[in-house]
């Protein structure tokens, strides 16, 4: 439990029908009543919510009418007293509540602090402390269900299971360490070691073959539109997100700077970015387009490569496809409603479309769709892992017990083999916020608004 009240505003600061001021800590209740002309919050029970007035505690002058919230320690958010203050949505009312509470005493809460507290206060693990921003940001059904099953504790259950059956290994070693003299205990040898990590590093490999699925869905993928300038890219962006985002002229070199936008395909996000036309050029501000065309084409996990179907392959064209062949890439033989100029026998699979005519767009989802595997993800159960931390820090355990499977073959003793099962062990409760510094902590909280 913490010393200090921390208070926010918790919702979006903004002109709207409400808003929330929180106050979580030893002294929330007490400034509360100090704030609140109405019943004497210090004799109700908890979770009961109360009509009445919030006034200014120096000339004692009516500010505004809420509905106040009193929650007791243990069973909040954060697990000590909190009070929640639902006033009228004005930025100036709501800054002036806020300012009251601070007065008092309550001390302006850090990004993402009341969460950062539910996980010190061992309300939550770091794994469910996390998807509370995944719920947050969520831009599709399957990443709110991914959140919502992260944060009820079932990643945090994947992980513990793991975790217990490398324990149970540690614990077969330590013991034939320590009391070699048991006449019951099962004497621990490479070949009862092998199949025991064996088996481990099995269940991890499943979870982070799916895993790749998870982190597509919470965090969609990064598609990057590229062609020659005037081949209709960011026509293409307009038509899959169905409305005009990018301007679109005759004039080669239009787009100057990278447009973005989401839309949703079978329930997964895809980040669109309409890059400049790749050209050689003398124009500065276009040749910086082109610079940064290149580099998100390195960053893409998808490539929509846009040619046009009225010209001849040019040599930029060329280039092109030979930049992003060994990306996962979906090429776009545009402009079909005019006569055709190109040779395409040595093209690969691609797709012909019309801006025009509106034809080939949902030919185009469904083959990204294909690509990615997307087809049933409504239908699955998407209870694994997405978050990047996680996995890296997944992938580093399975690390440690492959190298305990090379030591077994090289027949390394038991309580050397011990160290890199420890290791695998750490790298696990890491996940769960059981082995973590507060650098990380820091990091990880900032990225949450203040009043989370």
């Amino acid at each position: 439990m913490f010393d200090d009240t921390i208070a926010a505003i918790s919702t979006s600061l903004g002109e709207g029908a409400v808003s929330i001021i929180r106050l979580s800590g030893k002294q929330a209740i007490e400034i509360g009543n100090k704030l609140f002309k109405g019943k004497d919050l210090t004799q109700v029970k908890s979770h009961t919510i109360h009509y009445g007035h919030i006034i200014d505690p120096e000339d004692i002058k009516v500010v505004d009418e809420v509905l106040l919230t009193v929650m007791r320690s243990p069973r909040t958010y954060t697990t000590e007293d909190i009070i929640e203050i639902n006033c009228h949505g004005g930025v100036f009312v709501t800054n002036k509540i806020l300012e009251f509470t601070l007065t008092l005493g309550a001390r302006l809460a850090e990004p993402g602090e009341f969460t950062k507290r539910a996980f010190l206060n061992k309300r939550i693990d770091l794994a469910q402390a996390e998807s509370v921003m995944d719920l947050i940001n969520a831009k599709t059904d399957a990443s709110l269900n991914l959140a919502v099953n992260a944060l009820d504790g079932r990643v945090s259950n994947l992980i513990k299971n793991l975790r217990k059956e490398v324990l149970s290994i540690i614990a077969n070693i330590e013991v034939n360490i320590d009391y070699p003299e048991y006449d019951d205990a099962v004497v621990v040898t490479h070949q009862i070691l092998k199949p025991e990590i064996e088996k481990v590093l099995k269940e991890m490999n499943h979870i982070l073959e799916v895993a790749k699925t998870g982190k597509i869905i919470r965090e969609g993928i990064k598609t990057v539109i590229v062609g020659r300038p005037n081949v209709g890219k960011s026509s293409l962006l307009n038509k899959m997100m169905r409305e005009e985002k990018a301007i679109v002229t005759e004039i080669a070199g239009t787009t100057r700077d990278l447009i973005e936008g989401y839309i949703n395909i079978g329930g997964i996000t895809l980040n669109l970015i309409d890059t400049a036309g790749i050209r050689e050029t003398k124009d500065i501000v276009e040749s910086i387009g082109v610079n940064r065309t290149k580099k998100e084409i390195n960053e893409a996990e998808l490539i929509l490569l846009v040619l046009n179907n009225s010209e001849s392959l040019t040599e930029d064209d060329k280039k092109l496809l030979n930049l992003t062949k060994d990306k996962k890439r979906i090429i776009i033989v545009n402009k079909i409603d005019l006569p055709s100029k190109m040779n395409k026998e040595n093209l690969e699979h691609y797709i012909e479309t019309s801006m025009l005519n509106d034809e080939g767009i949902e030919l185009l989802e469904k083959e990204i769709k294909k690509l990615f595997e997307l087809g049933d993800i409504k239908n699955k159960d998407i209870n694994y892992l997405s978050n990047t931390r996680h996995i890296a820090k997944l992938k580093k355990a399975r690390h440690s017990l492959k190298e305990a499977l090379l030591s077994i073959k090289d027949e390394i003793p038991i309580d050397m083999i011990e160290i890199d099962v420890k290791e695998a062990w750490i790298y696990l409760g890491e996940i769960l916020g059981e082995e973590v510094s507060d650098n990380l902590l820091d990091e990880l909280f900032s990225k949450f608004c203040l009043g989370k």
